[in-house]
């Protein structure tokens, strides 16, 4: 069976009694991170087997996946936070498994799309998760106007050193709007900022930025 396991999005109490319960059994664990990973075992105070599983080897290390699945292994896909497969790999492997038959299992939990959408103060629903703004500036800009045809609460992700000129870009698109920004969501810096995106542009710009940020508006 293949496990699709949520974990926490930052505060490791967060975790699951199911979660902790899956990992438990698993014969071994696809993980971003093994750093990341071991570190949440080593609180949980469990051992398991870490295999590397990221953008760059998903393709390559599918075949010998299912491999061990046929086998009969328990193996269960973590990402470095949160809920695996949004925006990070795993969706071609849960394809693959079961167009082969093999059983996936989702187990739930933290969801950083979701603690920013409760906490931004937005409608909750309809909403649209854009994901990171692609890389190019051309194809930014594209991706951008392409969501102003969405009128609905729309959420994107974004880092430390991409932010401000994401919203200096937001700003020439969509204008002066009102947006919601989190940081850090569930540790204890966390940071929510809630104003217009020129003031978010002079906030971010004067202070150290660290942590991943979503942007809701």
């Amino acid at each position: 069976m293949l496990y699709i396991i949520a974990t926490p999005i930052g505060n490791l109490k967060d975790i699951t009694e199911r979660a902790k319960e899956s990992i438990s059994e698993l014969d071994e664990i696809l993980c971003e991170d093994t750093r990341r990973t071991l570190k949440l075992l080593n609180y949980l105070k469990i051992k398991k087997p870490l295999e590397s599983f990221f953008e760059h080897n998903e393709e390559k290390k599918i075949p010998k996946i299912l491999e061990k699945l046929k086998e009969g292994k328990k193996i269960g896909l973590i990402s470095d936070a949160g809920t695996p497969l949004i925006c990070d790999p795993g969706y071609k492997l849960v394809r693959e498994a079961i167009k082969n038959n093999i059983k996936v299992e989702v187990i739930p939990g933290a969801s950083s799309i979701l603690v920013g959408l409760l906490q931004s103060s937005f409608p909750p629903y309809p909403f649209v998760f854009f994901g990171y703004p692609p890389e190019k500036k051309k194809k930014r800009e594209e991706f951008f106007k392409k969501m102003k045809n969405f009128e609905m609460t729309k959420i994107i992700f974004s880092s430390p050193h991409k932010i401000i000129f994401h919203l200096k870009e937001m700003l020439e698109i969509f204008s002066d709007v009102e947006i919601y920004i989190g940081r850090e969501l569930t540790k204890m810096h966390q940071e929510n900022f809630y104003g217009k995106i020129s003031d978010a542009l002079e906030h971010f710009d004067k202070n150290k930025l660290k942590g991943e940020f979503i942007i809701i508006f």
